[in-house]
């Protein structure tokens, strides 16, 4: 079996460094053996029928290895039946049937905080993905790219349709809930081998409201099992000793939904600046139209202007000419249009070089974002849902 982290070290006046709120013994950091001899796991962790819409499911996951990831599966069936009334779905439906993913360990609260089409769309970011070819519905059409979906996923019903016929369709729904910022070099992983360890991912769930309105008599029913599953690696032990990797940095994913939006200049404040965090990517999406109406700003010229993000006084590094020039710089980056149903913008700053573009937080004071939306469009209760992912210093 594998020791504890609690267990003594063999020299028990060896110092010690403080990872993640964990005591670790300075000689057990040691990231070449670590790579040289450690294995990868993946555990089901959870399978049950889910809590229902408008309620929460909370996991709480096993202590054991170093956990790299979670990857979350929703299989059910949403059933139609339209007596004398009506159904549709709105364009929350299928990826934010979880309104909220929110990961909290060892002390951290909400390392993760985001919505399920926010962990699709970061899924998109990654060099292994892609969504071109794979149809589905969307208001009256198909479409075969911008989806986010894989080809093993069903939607059961369409995005942003308004009129469901009667029926039993198949869901499968997946996302993945990266702890580490990237499963190579495991920067971000949580250290889990301890019994003081407390690691527990909720899954909150929007209300049928916000998924299927109804009209009359009619009746939408969701029914399935959330499942979740562990992606870890083991801790190897070399001469009596376990090694570990660099395990001196968190990973956040926290997503923040402003309503103060108006035509012209958005200068949006980041929360959470301070010193020893690093911005790896700043996402977002417009949000256009009351309660259920509500659908993204299609990525474009016409709906958006100049975009752009800014700190200090004035200091602007990057400006776009416009939201379909950025989405098009956004495509070559991530080999997927992220744009094109859920209309998603990016300041990308680690996808080609980390360590050159990531911006430090705690230098760039008043961090903003700045999204300017013409005047000739028509707003109804506008927001923007961004997105800040952040690497930062796990010390004590």
């Amino acid at each position: 079996m594998t020791p504890s982290a609690t267990a003594t070290p063999a020299n028990a006046q060896s110092p010690v460094v403080t990872f993640q709120g964990i005591d670790v013994p300075s000689e057990a950091v040691n990231p070449t053996a670590f790579y040289a001899l450690t294995r990868r796991h993946r555990f089901s962790e959870f399978n049950k029928p889910f809590a229902g819409l408008g309620l929460a499911d909370n996991v709480e996951l096993k202590k054991s290895d170093i956990i790299a990831g979670l990857h979350v599966r929703f299989s059910g069936n949403v059933n139609v039946v339209l007596g004398t009334g009506t159904a549709s779905t709105t364009m929350r439906w299928p990826y934010d049937l979880v309104k909220a993913f929110k990961l909290t360990a060892n002390g951290q609260s909400n390392l993760i905080n985001a919505s399920g089409l926010k962990l699709k769309a970061r899924s998109a970011m990654q060099a292994d993905f892609s969504d071109r070819g794979v149809v589905q519905t969307v208001g009256a059409g198909s479409v075969s790219q911008g989806t986010l979906s894989l080809d093993s996923e069903k939607w059961g019903v369409g995005a942003g349709v308004a009129a469901l016929t009667n029926g039993n369709f198949p869901v499968e729904l997946t996302w993945d809930v990266d702890i580490a910022e990237d499963e190579r070099d495991l920067a971000g992983s949580i250290f889990a081998q301890t019994s003081t360890m407390d690691i527990t991912l909720a899954v909150e769930y929007q209300t049928q409201a916000n998924l299927f309105p109804v009209t009359g008599n009619a009746v939408v029913t969701l029914t399935g099992n959330l499942i979740v599953e562990t992606e870890k690696f083991s801790i190897p032990v070399v001469g009596g000793q376990f090694v570990v990797p660099d395990l001196s940095l968190f990973h956040s994913i926290i997503e923040t939904r402003n309503t103060q939006i108006a035509n012209g200049d958005n200068e949006i404040r980041i929360i959470g600046q301070g010193a020893g965090k690093q911005l790896l990517r700043l996402y977002y999406q417009g949000w256009n139209g009351a309660g259920a109406a509500a659908v993204p700003l299609a990525a474009n010229a016409t709906n958006y202007g100049p975009q752009s993000w800014r700190y200090g006084t004035n200091e602007t590094p990057e400006t776009y000419l416009d939201g379909l020039s950025m989405r098009q710089i956004n495509e070559r980056e991530y080999s997927t249009d992220l744009g094109a149903v859920w209309g998603f913008l990016s300041h990308e700053f680690a996808v080609t070089a980390a360590f050159r573009d990531t911006v430090d937080m705690g230098q760039t004071s008043e961090l903003r974002l700045v999204s300017n939306i013409p005047s000739a469009v028509v707003l109804t209760n506008p927001a923007i849902e961004y997105v800040q992912e952040v690497i930062f210093s796990a010390g004590a």
